[in-house]
């Protein structure tokens, strides 16, 4: 009779066990999964930007600037993270934040998790953490059974207090560390900023900011149940640190704040819509941000051929600069002049300082439209340009495939379509795919191996 409640009360705890190290285990890989399926925006002129404001901070912090991939997430709230060595930031911490000092104080914090391998130590700790919440539940459990063998509830009930109170503590103290971990990136970003001539203002105008919001919600927050310190902590805590520094009023340069208004402005044309970029328009009427975002709403909601003059007036401001040409290509595109089009990507990718990825695309893409096969000859090589200094363009393969598809490149569709699936993935279809291309491939040339890799690609934790 005693057995059958010990088996039942025994194997409770441990479900209650099993819970916590599935929440904890989660916990550690929520960022992973996130950053698999995260609402990415690309963008050269963008990327190119955020990439600038990073280089020094990556060099100061000892960090390979290459061999960190800065990904743009379009969510509107101000926020960004690391996984891996990549560092995520939201649109709406780029719209938000009115100088460049900002966001070079955010890149800086994270650049702080990146060189402190918080990551690393977090998993270290979330171990420590589930050896901890196993010897509560155990020692929860023997009290349960204790209880049930001498039919005393209080004891019983005693178990459960601590099996329960052993994930509470365990839970603490993870949450504990994350905000020591925070505080240590903050101090790491100071080191960073002064290490390159940059004010430290920028982070503490953020703080400011996310204390001026929680003190709006009216929320109470128990400062030992959130993984960062509170940001009046946080303010105090650097405040010193930033006003005894030699660059604490310096200001970012003429030229930078206005390729950040410029941006700004995009991502509210983009994603906030019209209303959005006039209200950002309004404040410094007549600069060229502003010009500039005119331009983009025209072409996004209003006359193209209004929209086309507005864009050459910027370029006649500014002939060196490769995202007027963008503008101006995209323009010809939805006026469905793609061979005028194709001249003006051509100009934007050869006035690129940052190489992007995107723009020989761009331009393949209008090369694919005028629909020649020289064209299409000229279209798979600029789209390879760009697939080779952007592996991971899913898009790009997309066009690559549908290139080679019209130019009668069978074996070469099916392995651009491969990669997509692959980069995308979904490693089924690109099996599939790469095994149709390697039966019309040559063995051993380049694109048979390419797709041998795909075929034995096994994700991480599966079997092929």
């Amino acid at each position: 009779m005693l057995s059958r409640p010990r088996l039942t009360i025994a194997r409770a705890a441990r479900v209650f066990a099993t819970l916590w190290l599935a929440a904890m285990v989660a916990v550690a890989g929520s960022v992973n999964a996130f950053a698999q399926n995260v609402p990415v925006v690309r963008d050269a002129e963008i990327e190119a930007l955020v990439r600038d404001y990073a280089r020094p901070i990556f060099k100061a912090a000892g960090l390979s600037n290459d061999a960190i991939d800065i990904v743009l997430v379009n969510d509107q709230s101000f926020n960004a993270f690391v996984a891996g060595r990549r560092l995520f930031i939201n649109t709406g911490a780029l719209m938000e934040a009115e100088t460049p000092n900002e966001i070079i104080g955010v890149i800086a914090h994270e650049a702080g998790h990146i060189a402190g391998g918080h990551q690393q130590k977090l998993r270290e700790q979330l171990e420590r953490a589930k050896t901890m919440a196993i010897i509560a539940t155990l020692l929860g459990a023997g009290a349960i059974v204790a209880g049930a063998t001498t039919n005393s509830r209080g004891l019983a009930g005693a178990g459960m207090g601590v099996a329960a109170g052993g994930g509470e503590m365990a839970q603490r103290s993870i949450l504990a560390y994350q905000r020591t971990e925070e505080m240590t990136a903050d101090r790491s970003a100071i080191t960073y900023l002064n290490a390159t001539g940059q004010s430290g203002m920028g982070m503490l105008k953020t703080f400011g900011r996310f204390q001026s919001a929680l003190s709006l919600s009216g929320a109470q927050v128990d400062p030992y149940r959130i993984s960062h310190p509170m940001p009046r902590e946080r303010i105090a805590n650097l405040e010193v640190l930033v006003k005894q520094s030699p660059y604490v009023d310096k200001v970012d340069p003429p030229a930078l704040q206005q390729r950040h208004d410029m941006m700004r402005i995009k991502i509210a044309a983009y994603m906030g819509g019209q209303a959005a970029a006039v209200r950002l328009m309004r404040k410094n009427p007549g600069s060229l941000a502003s010009q500039y975002g005119l331009a983009q709403t025209t072409y996004l909601y209003g006359n193209l051929a209004a929209a086309l003059g507005k864009t050459n007036a910027l370029i006649k401001a500014q002939p060196k600069n490769p995202y007027f040409q963008e503008l101006r290509g995209d323009i010809l595109m939805k006026a469905n002049k793609p061979k005028d089009a194709s001249e003006a990507y051509a100009k934007a990718v050869s006035l690129d300082p940052a190489r992007s990825g995107l723009l020989p695309v761009s331009y393949g893409q209008a090369l694919m439209a005028i629909g020649t096969p020289d064209s299409l000859e000229k279209a798979v090589v600029q789209i390879n340009k760009g697939l080779g200094r952007d592996r991971e363009n899913v898009a790009g393969y997309r066009y690559l495939a549908q290139a080679n598809g019209e130019l009668g490149k069978i074996p070469a569709a099916d392995l651009a379509t491969a990669e997509g699936h692959f980069y995308s993935g979904d490693y089924r279809n690109a099996k599939i795919f790469a095994m149709r291309a390697q039966q019309k491939l040559k063995r051993g040339e380049p694109g048979w191996l390419r797709a041998q890799d795909i075929i034995n690609y096994a994700p991480p934790g599966k079997k092929k």
